[in-house]
């Protein structure tokens, strides 16, 4: 275990919903000073990388209401009822759900923390390959959603364009990347 810089003295919640709770923690730093910190704390959730047998890259385009924006990205999600589940089969969930897409195969490529500073969510990224067009089942925040397939360039166009904000999407093709190296 890494040393502690930071000691909790005190924590009490300040917002909760079913999807988040904010906590306030009063901590002592290491030379003894006191402060606070504000932590955020979301359920992990699952980003899969569906590649199709040509090479093609699957991506979900929705409105991202903090931003006021759309963007394109991977699918991704958790389940806020089952904080708990399987990683897996939140992939394969997730995956049906957002595109119709069924993967025959999933490989955990890594695991990577959203916004460390301020959140506790992590996640975890699935690459899905052989893969079969089913219905999808959005949730009503997902009505909008679309559903594309792009090429590699295609994709590393997007990014270099500064069409992909979603900084887990741009992370986890890293690791795609990383992973397919001999």
């Amino acid at each position: 275990m890494r040393p502690v810089s930071i000691r909790q003295l005190s924590t009490r919640a300040v917002y909760q919903n079913p999807w988040m709770r904010v906590r306030e923690d009063e901590i002592e730093r290491a030379d003894g000073s006191t402060g606070i910190y504000g932590v955020v704390e979301k359920p992990d959730f699952a980003l899969i990388i569906p590649r199709d047998r040509d090479g093609g890259l699957w991506l979900v385009e929705q409105y991202r209401y903090p931003v006021a924006d759309r963007f394109w990205e991977f699918p991704q999600g958790s389940w806020e009822q089952q904080p708990d589940a399987d990683s897996a089969a939140l992939a394969r969930g997730e995956l049906q759900e957002e595109t119709g897409l069924k993967a025959e195969s999933l490989d955990h490529l890594g695991h990577l923390y959203e916004a460390y500073g301020y959140c506790t969510q992590g996640f975890d990224v699935w690459l899905a390959t052989d893969l079969e067009q089913t219905p999808t089942y959005r949730h009503v925040e997902e009505q909008d959603m679309r559903v594309r397939k792009v090429t590699r360039d295609d994709w590393e166009a997007m990014l270099r364009a500064g069409e992909v904000k979603d900084a887990p999407s741009i992370a986890a093709y890293g690791l795609l990347l990383l992973n397919e190296k001999p």
